[in-house]
């Protein structure tokens, strides 16, 4: 079974971002490189608001 990919929103400075909902390392802002997701060995922890699940291709 494929993972889901999410969009997020940064609680810091707005911008949306795609990621992984299994991501094996920290995801950070592109724009201001606050954490956006953090491992745990199987689902990401997603610290910032989930816009929408974003279909996996």
């Amino acid at each position: 079974m494929a993972g889901n990919f999410y969009s997020v929103r940064c609680g810091d400075c707005e911008n949306e971002q795609v990621v992984f909902g299994k991501a094996s390392t920290e995801v950070a802002c592109a724009v201001c490189g606050t954490t956006l997701a953090r491992p745990t060995g199987g689902k990401a922890e997603i610290e910032h608001e989930v816009i929408e699940t974003v279909e996996s291709r």
